[in-house]
């Protein structure tokens, strides 16, 4: 007698349904839309996206105060180094460009000048620098959470301008010291301060989604910063050095319009009797107000267009 032996069936894949049906891309997008699902990760619009920015305020501002009052933390002398640095810069560029160069024969309250000068682009400077870090010294942070990464530049901004007004009253004591008393023209202070902010703000997004996607540049930083200090008349006056025809008429014109310098002359212009307006650029303000305008607006969409590849290695 023959034995007869049966093959078992093969299990049923249960992994995909029987039947899927097939939709059209259009179909899909339909679909997805109708049931209100949305693509991970994609960009808001811009209206959207300063939406979410205004929703996250409160977060922006305590960001920025957390990071403030962390930075001198391991610091014995602590939030004094907020002061100690900016005037520690003048003391050294005051005693080279000062006493061994003699930039200041030509310069009327050379120190009130060189002091103001240093504060003001320091703002600048470490604005930029800290835009450099954005995301990529906050890369957990971005990976881990859902929200708008123009927050970071953004509370980084705010946090050298919250250090900027702690260190204003040892200014204030330094140009009262040197015969530099509050007056009327002091409160345009206020607005060239209020231009500059916006104008670095601007550039910190800029440069934190350059470096996000190309580290690198965090390390050309301090050395393209050197330069532009140089040439911004922080340790000299740009209006001296444009006296007669030893410097041609284009470099002129990108000197006047370098925007450091513009917002350090009209703070210099507050702040200083001597510095008067014949020391100014023509339309000094206009020019303000376009770099505010043309680096604020422009870093923020240049920013946002990169929204949905932060943090993505």
């Amino acid at each position: 007698m023959v034995s007869q032996t049966t093959t078992p069936a093969a299990p049923a894949d249960t992994s995909a349904p029987a039947h899927f049906p097939a939709y059209a891309p259009g179909e899909l997008a339909a679909l997805a839309a109708r049931h209100g699902l949305t693509t991970s990760g994609a960009r808001p619009s811009l209206s959207a996206y300063l939406r979410q920015l205004w929703d996250r305020r409160h977060f922006i501002t305590a960001f920025a105060t957390a990071k403030l009052t962390a930075q001198y933390s391991q610091a014995k002398l602590g939030q004094i180094w907020q002061i100690m640095t900016p005037l520690l810069n003048a003391t050294v560029y005051y005693f080279i460009f000062g006493v061994l160069m003699n930039t200041k024969r030509n310069v009327e309250d050379f120190i009130p000048f060189l002091v103001t000068g240093v504060f003001i682009w320091t703002f600048t400077s470490s604005s930029i620098t800290a835009g450099t870090r954005a995301i990529t010294g906050n890369i957990g942070l971005v990976r881990a959470l859902h929200f708008p990464r123009a927050s970071l530049p953004i509370a980084l901004a705010l946090q050298q301008l919250q250090q900027l007004l702690f260190s204003l009253g040892a200014l204030v004591l330094i140009l009262v010291g040197f015969g530099q008393f509050p007056k009327p023209s002091w409160l345009l202070a206020v607005p060239a301060l209020f231009l500059q902010a916006v104008f670095n703000t601007g550039v910190s997004m800029a440069v934190a989604r350059l470096t996000a996607r190309t580290p690198d540049i965090a390390q050309l930083m301090p050395f393209i910063l050197r330069t532009w200090m140089y040439a911004s008349g922080v340790m000299w006056s740009v209006d001296q050095m444009l006296k007669g025809d030893r410097v041609p008429h284009y470099v002129v014109v990108m000197l006047e319009c370098n925007p450091a310098a513009v917002f350090i002359d009209l703070m210099r212009f507050a702040l200083i009797d001597s510095f008067g307006a014949s020391h100014l650029p023509p339309h000094v303000w206009v020019i303000a107000a376009g770099w505010a305008l043309v680096c604020g607006v422009g870093g923020f969409v240049y920013f946002w267009q990169a929204e949905e590849r932060y943090g993505r290695g």
